[in-house]
Formats: C-alpha cells, structure tokens, sequence
C-alpha cells in the first residue's frame, strides 16, 4: 500500500464520497454483509477509515495512512499502522480477513495475498470487495486515472485475474457476488446483491485459505 499519499493529503475528500455517494456506499456494504463472518477475530486489510470494518464487525484495521487511521479509530477500530506485503501480525492471528477496494492499491497483490494468508488460521475466510476493470465502471476509471487524485496510480483488475490470483496464493473459492447495476451518478437506492460476477462492478469474492 504505498500508494497511499493521495488519501493522507485528501482524507476529507476521500470521506466526503460517502456522503455524496451514500446509497452506492451502503450498497456495497450490503454486498459483503452475507460474505463476512459475524464471529471470531477480523483485520480489515487497507482499513481506510473504517467505513467498512466498524459497520462489518471487523475488529483490527491496517493501514499505512495515519489520517485514515485516526477516522477508523474513531469508529472503534483497533489500528495498526503497516503496509498490505508486510503485515504486522504472527502467523495464525486472524480467523477471517477483509479486503475493499485495496487491491489495486498494493505494489504486489500477491505479497499481499501471502500475508493475509499467513496471518489468517487455517481455513480461515478471505472477503475481497472491489471493481471490476473490465466493467463499465471500471472501464470509466481506467479512461480518466490521469485526472483522478485517488486512482492515478491504481492498477485495475479483472474477476478472472483477482481468482487466478487468489487460486495462485493458496486460496479456495468459496462465493461471488455483485451490485451497482446502475451507473454510479444515477443510483438513488441501495442496488440488490446479485450473485455471480461478471454483471455488476463492485463484486465481492470470498475465499478460505487451504490447509
């Protein structure tokens, strides 16, 4: 997550779209509702401020922006400042792990995925949560990433790439997801969770790790 200096320096900014977005926002938390688990130990991986985890019930957030760490506090997550290739955990410290919108951020995607691996007990869930580059969404970030603050330095990937990766790096394939039919600019309510991938943007893949 070295890519991170857009979100220290524009951390309202960044807060500011889930109010201006909010029924796409909470669409996507309705998304991953069914995929995390309700009990045991959880680290949100690029924890942001804490939109997702403290909603979710993810108790641990990671994340190498202190701005967005102060926001994920103060939404009762216990944070950890570290970076998604070197997480700063013992091995077998997690029973389920969360990742949204993360992985087009990281340097090495399967860096991070050993990590998560690593930190996660046997068996334990992975939930990935992000957009899908070859949709029209993503398609539309791709096109304007020069003018974008946030997504300038991103790199975009396919559902048939974020499943090769998570089969690469010693992960099953438990379910997928989708929502945000709509375009972005045009949704007014919170858009169903479909299942599948290939339809939506925003998808959801959750995976356990083998033992």
């Amino acid at each position: 997550m070295a890519r991170s200096a857009p979100f220290e320096e524009h951390h309202e900014r960044y807060e500011a779209w889930f109010g201006k977005h909010e029924p796409a926002y909470l669409s996507e938390l309705l998304a991953l509702r069914p995929f995390v688990p309700w009990e045991g130990r959880g680290i949100e991986i690029g924890v942001g401020s804490g939109r997702f985890a403290a909603p979710l019930g993810v108790q641990v957030g990671v994340d190498p922006s202190p701005a967005m760490l102060a926001y994920a506090a103060a939404r009762g997550i216990e944070t950890v400042e570290g970076v998604a290739e070197h997480l700063p955990f013992p091995d077998d410290s997690f029973d389920h792990a969360l990742v949204v919108t993360t992985i087009c951020f990281v340097d090495s995607p399967t860096a991070m995925l050993l990590e998560t691996r690593r930190v996660l007990r046997p068996g334990g869930r992975l939930v990935i949560g992000f957009i899908d580059r070859e949709s029209t969404l993503g398609q539309a970030y791709v096109q304007r990433q020069a003018q974008s603050v946030f997504y300038r330095e991103a790199t975009f990937y396919s559902a048939a790439e974020v499943e090769r990766l998570l089969l690469d790096n010693g992960f099953a394939i438990d379910a997928w997801g989708q929502t945000l039919a709509p375009p972005l600019e045009e949704i007014r309510e919170i858009d169903p969770l479909r299942p599948g991938r290939g339809q939506c943007p925003f998808v959801v893949v959750a995976a356990s790790s083998k033992t």
